[in-house]
């Protein structure tokens, strides 16, 4: 298996080399055709912050409680927060393009001739066109914005009206707060803004970007490869099948990316789609779980000795819609309101879990008719 994947891959950054994606030596076998069998095992991804609980009734008090799973994140702003900021330069750029009195008006329409948000790449890219649950929209963090546009000095000029400022290094950023739901408490971090057309160029790394397609972000996710990528591809995997939803044409159309990162048959890339399968159908087994704890318990929130008016009121934190509909429905309407919730939840995550455990298998085939001349074939345990 030497020099076939890296045994040793990086989970937060360059060259940290903390994730172990070794096979299960007891269960690495060569069958009668000369086939060397690699199987791994499934994998959660490790978070200091939340511990998966083993009882059925703590999975459903952790997912009543603000969600069942955390998400590895590369930033420390909620994506709400930065969305809102986007939205702001976005919405600047078409007031631009509709002035035809604006200096910029040509540059303008010739940057959202696709979309306003082909001008966006990377988490926000997926957060605005969400590509995404809406868990995932709202548990991700992040530090930054990358836009991608040829028009520079619209940018440029685009950020500045937004408030957005250079510092000593020639960075745009912006400081913003935010009030923390669980402990109401206001907290503030600087945002940056950076056009990711300064690394057209860039070959090394595999940093080499080539747009903002779901394709061109996959691709760059893959290379790279820290948990925070490899949980993003996830998260779009688990809601799109390429036969339904409004994503379905470009999620079909982002599958060639898996292909050419597969068709490089680079150690690290395939290091890299090993992890994405093991964590993918670690995901779906726990998201059934989580589904069958809501079926089991989602009576529970009419308890009102279980769930009182104010644990009602703590649980609505998480979400500024349910506060709006406690305050102008009482606890009544909001409890009934939450158990359709939780039960259109138990519902959905079966067809999240099926879907990633069709991407997994598909990648894995993939991976496996790549390595077939060395009669090679990755396998990850039930």
């Amino acid at each position: 298996m030497s020099g076939i994947w890296d045994i040793k891959a990086d989970v937060v950054s360059e060259g940290d080399n903390l994730r172990d994606v070794s096979p299960l030596t007891s269960k690495t076998r060569k069958d009668k055709d000369g086939y060397t069998h690699y199987v791994f095992s499934k994998v959660m991804f490790n978070n200091k912050w939340y511990v998966i609980p083993e009882d059925d009734f703590e999975l459903f008090e952790k997912f009543v409680e603000g969600g069942s799973r955390e998400y590895p994140s590369d930033g420390s702003i909620p994506c709400d927060i930065v969305a809102g900021q986007a939205r702001k330069v976005l919405n600047e750029l078409v007031a631009c393009s509709n002035d035809p009195n604006h200096y910029y008006c040509e540059d303008a329409r010739d940057a959202l001739k696709h979309g306003k948000f082909a001008v966006v790449r990377g988490t926000l890219k997926l957060y605005l066109g969400k590509y995404t649950t809406r868990d995932w929209r709202r548990k991700r963090f992040t530090d930054d914005i990358d836009f991608w546009t040829f028009q520079t000095s619209l940018l440029d000029s685009t950020l500045k009206s937004c408030n957005f400022i250079k510092n000593q290094d020639g960075e745009w950023e912006k400081k913003v707060e935010w009030v923390n739901p669980d402990k109401k408490k206001t907290r503030n971090d600087i945002l940056f803004a950076a056009n990711n057309l300064n690394q057209l160029l860039d070959f090394g790394a595999g940093a080499y970007l080539e747009g903002s397609s779901l394709k061109e972000i996959f691709a760059k996710k893959i290379k790279r490869g820290h948990d925070v990528d490899i949980s993003d591809i996830i998260n779009v995997a688990m809601v799109n099948d390429g036969i339904t939803g409004k994503n379905k044409d470009e999620w079909l159309q982002a599958w060639s990316a898996f292909e050419e990162a597969a068709n490089t048959r680079n150690s690290r890339t395939t290091s890299n789609l090993i992890s994405l399968c093991r964590s993918s159908l670690a995901i779906a087994d726990h998201l059934k779980r989580v589904s069958e704890a809501l079926k089991k318990y989602n009576d529970l929130i009419f308890d009102k000795e279980k769930y009182p008016d104010e644990k009602l009121k703590w649980i609505c934190r998480t979400s500024i819609h349910w506060e709006k509909f406690l305050e102008k429905n009482g606890g009544e309407e909001t409890r009934k309101m939450l158990h359709f919730f939780y039960h259109q939840e138990a519902e959905e995550k079966p067809i999240h879990a099926a879907n990633l455990r069709n991407f997994a298998y598909k990648i894995l085939e993939l991976l496996n008719s790549r390595y077939n001349y060395l009669k090679v074939k990755f396998e990850i345990e039930d």
